[in-house]
């Protein structure tokens, strides 16, 4: 039975009307964070990415912090106790803006952040996170080392004892935020096994330089952490986390956000396709008119809203207490597989001008280019999921 009402005009921005099932303080929590990009790092950003620099990390972290959107849906400590979709959300708009800058917050309250309330002391916890969540202090979280990447249980770097101190050595490799961060989440090898550490950064024998000559992710703090002799008193390691599981807990935080921010990637280059198909004129009239950019645009915004709705099911699951590690697998392999194919078509839609830094699109097909492989690569969410279809482990010989 048909309504009487008259039916809503079609969004091309919102196209299946997701929106609609938003409540009035998720799209005041979107809004928000949207008008903190627009204003404070869009008109930057470009200038940003070309010279390989992110000079307003700390400034925008403050301001984050202002919005409540650093560890925004942890409970207590500063932090403002956020539903997983209000997140997520904000995780949308940050990437839609940059990758570099969902990156800073990812890190900082699904990595560093969540570590420390999931896994630290009481003490640990009111040291660092009413700080952190205010962004007057940066976070970052050192798992990865420059051997090991997909394979954590192989990592070299150590923590022995000595007296009653830890003294950890080793490296760790492409670790954002790390020049910049106050405090770093280190996990080390332990005779007891893997094991986390509180490791303030001024601690003697921790450096961080930071990654040069990257292509992606350009504007990003990318860093290298080298451990020599750093010696840490026993309350320094995070006394709840034992083996892989505490690392392996935060991972799965961030590759959360993820799934989110790939779609807001994805979005950013089908609104600048859009808008420059309706502006771009070949053969007298706007190339937005043909059919194959027609077809084009078609099949980005399937994809960009199939992402959209994949998100949201996961959100609620997370919020709902039911979300599987597996299933973030899924939405962290698909949607940025897809983010990508977006930004590629548009790449093509842009022509010459889609490889322009005055266009965001050749900036987030970059930047996707790492996200793909960034949080577990997509041949090891691939087997994640195979392995929950079959019960069969493909990850070793």
């Amino acid at each position: 039975m048909s309504s009487s009402g008259a039916r809503p005009a079609f969004d091309p921005r919102d196209p299946l009307g997701i929106d609609d099932e938003l409540t009035t303080e998720q799209l005041a929590i979107r809004d928000s964070v949207r008008a903190l990009c627009r204003d404070h790092v869009l008109p930057h950003v470009g200038e940003w990415f070309e010279r390989g620099e992110f000079p307003q990390a700390r400034e925008l972290a403050r301001e984050l912090g202002k919005l409540g959107v650093l560890g925004m849906h942890l409970e207590g400590y500063g932090c403002a106790g956020m539903s997983a979709v209000d997140y997520g959300l904000a995780c949308e708009e940050l990437e839609a803006c940059d990758s570099g800058l969902r990156s800073l917050v990812s890190v900082q309250g699904s990595l560093a952040m969540f570590a420390i309330w999931r896994w630290g002391s009481e003490e640990q916890k009111q040291q660092w996170l009413p700080r952190m969540a205010a962004g007057e202090a940066i976070g970052c979280f050192g798992l990865t080392e420059p051997d090991h990447g997909s394979d954590p249980a192989s990592m070299r770097t150590s923590a022995r004892r000595d007296g009653s101190d830890w003294v950890l050595n080793g490296r760790k490799m492409w670790i954002t935020n790390g020049t910049i961060a106050d405090v770093a989440v280190v996990w080390a090898r332990t005779e007891d096994g893997v094991r986390g550490f509180v490791v303030p950064t001024d601690t003697a024998g921790f450096s961080a330089p930071e990654i040069k000559q990257k292509l992606s992710l350009r504007a990003s703090v990318t860093s290298e952490l080298v451990l020599d002799d750093v010696r840490l008193p026993a309350e320094a390691q995070l006394p709840g986390a034992e083996g892989l599981r505490g690392p392996l807990s935060c991972l799965n935080e961030a590759r959360y956000g993820i799934v989110w921010g790939a779609t807001g990637a994805g979005r950013a280059c089908l609104e600048a396709a859009l808008d420059y198909a309706g502006s771009r004129e070949q053969f007298g009239r706007p190339i937005a008119g043909f059919q194959l950019t027609q077809g084009k645009l078609a099949d980005m915004a399937v994809r960009v809203q199939n992402g959209r709705l994949l998100a949201m099911h996961l959100g609620k699951r997370k919020d709902a207490g039911t979300l599987l590690p597996q299933q973030v697998s899924f939405g962290k392999l698909d949607n940025v597989r897809g983010a990508l194919e977006v930004a590629r078509t548009a790449r093509t839609i842009l022509g010459a001008n889609g490889i322009s830094l005055e266009y965001p699109v050749i900036r987030h097909m970059t930047n996707l280019e790492s996200v793909l492989t960034y949080e577990g690569t997509s041949e090891m969410h691939a087997l994640s999921i195979g392995q929950a279809l079959t019960g069969l482990s493909a990850f070793r010989g």
